[in-house]
């Protein structure tokens, strides 16, 4: 049998994909620390069933200790159907978990109801991340419906936790169970992508979130000479920290959009009731983007020393709180996986993917930082996280014929 088989079957699932919509999202997986939430452990339960109805050769959890999710886990799926080669596999990674539906009033319908409307499904986690979760499904079913084992393992994670951190998910099994992924494994995560079909992401700017609290002399406006104003210091480190930084890290790499490193300052705490009183305490923030060529110790060195510079300049005391900093190293563009994902897209969407690395940051950076290539990839609509979020089944099916497809084709 060859794949013009295995993609011709996929056609025929558009029932299945319906069905394991509406099973899913009448199933909310809130994160414990959201209003409401309980964890994934009951929407585990329900893709268990399935999957131990399909004819997968392993299917097992790596929970996750958690006191304040529903019978103490996180539930973390793995399945395996084996190819000829058991030491290799293919991963797809899903997360189970969803985002809050926000204001109701804003749905058109029922969040927790998956409606079929034409071409799409509407609910919430439909595009996020049950359409990526599915189409792994319905390209390994079709595999098994028509007897044929590919070359290598097709494998799966189905992980919590990924919308809150994914300490209690890939950061559990990176950390705790690492030994379930070969040396030569790699990964596909179908949990981003672009209306095209076209972004093929393998790399992420490291993320840096910095608060800076700048400490003055609260005093009446009117005799500034007798305060010293907090305000008028983190202003002027606000501008020496935008031009430093961007003239020091000023590299190019045209794979990310932007091309650049970006340090934009964002937050501002208030400071006083006032418009007549020096602010005593000044305290804002900066998300800083750096560019995969940078490493965040780098940027650090230049931000201390603006710091020290504008502090004596000013008398004032300033310190920095890195918030958030999270550093991913890209997966090689030439990467098999690579390769395969951009050869499956073109056969099945007839266009033209561009190998490209983004701003913001994926799970993926959970393991290439332990060496697992990855790719991120997926055909959306691009309604994660909105009221009234849809997936199309289109999508959906076209996205399983590329992973079919790679599957057949990794050795």
């Amino acid at each position: 049998m060859s794949i013009k088989e295995i993609l011709k079957k996929i056609d025929g699932s558009k029932q299945f994909v319906i069905d394991m919509q509406k099973g899913l999202t009448a199933i909310p997986a809130l994160s414990p620390t959201l209003p409401g939430g309980e964890g994934e452990y009951d929407k585990a339960v329900y893709l268990e069933s399935v999957l131990k109805k399909m004819k997968f050769d392993e299917v097992y959890r790596l929970d996750c200790p958690d006191k304040k999710a529903k019978n103490g886990v996180r539930p973390n799926i793995i399945a395996k159907y084996y190819g000829k080669d058991k030491t290799k596999n293919f991963w797809v990674m899903a997360h189970m978990d969803i985002v809050s539906p926000g204001d109701l009033s804003l749905w058109k319908t029922d969040p927790y109801k998956a409606e079929v409307k034409g071409d799409l499904i509407y609910g919430r986690g439909t595009e996020d991340n049950q359409q990526g979760l599915i189409s792994g499904l319905v390209a390994v079913k079709a595999m098994m419906d028509l007897g044929i084992r590919p070359d290598i393992n097709f494998s799966f994670i189905f992980n919590a936790d990924e919308e809150t951190g994914s300490a209690y998910g890939i950061g559990h099994i990176v950390k705790k169970h690492f030994k379930i992924f070969g040396k030569n494994d790699c990964v596909m995560v179908p949990d981003g992508g672009n209306k095209e079909g076209t972004q093929v992401e393998v790399a992420e700017k490291s993320i840096c979130w910095l608060k800076f609290k700048v400490f003055g002399k609260q005093f009446h406006a009117s005799m500034p000479e007798s305060g010293n104003n907090a305000h008028r210091a983190g202003a002027n480190l606000i501008v020496a920290l935008d031009e430093a930084l961007h003239k020091k890290f000023n590299k190019k790499d045209k794979m990310f959009a932007p091309s650049v490193s970006t340090f934009e300052p964002t937050k501002k705490e208030s400071n006083v009731d006032s418009i007549n009183i020096l602010p005593g305490e000044d305290v804002f923030y900066f998300d800083c983007r750096i560019l995969p060529v940078y490493k965040v110790e780098q940027v650090m060195k230049e931000v201390n020393a603006v710091v020290k510079k504008i502090s004596q300049k000013f008398k004032t005391k300033i310190t920095v709180e890195v918030v958030q900093n999270e550093s991913s190293i890209p997966t090689n563009p030439k990467a098999e996986i690579v390769k395969a994902t951009v050869n499956a897209v073109k056969l099945v969407y007839k266009n033209n993917p561009k190998v490209v690395g983004i701003g913001g940051g994926t799970v993926s950076a959970f393991l290439r930082n332990k060496g697992v290539p990855c790719v991120v990839y997926s055909k959306l609509l691009e309604t994660l996280h909105s009221p009234n979020e849809c997936s199309s089944i289109k999508n959906t099916l076209g996205d399983a014929k590329v992973f079919a497809h790679m599957a057949m084709t990794l050795k």
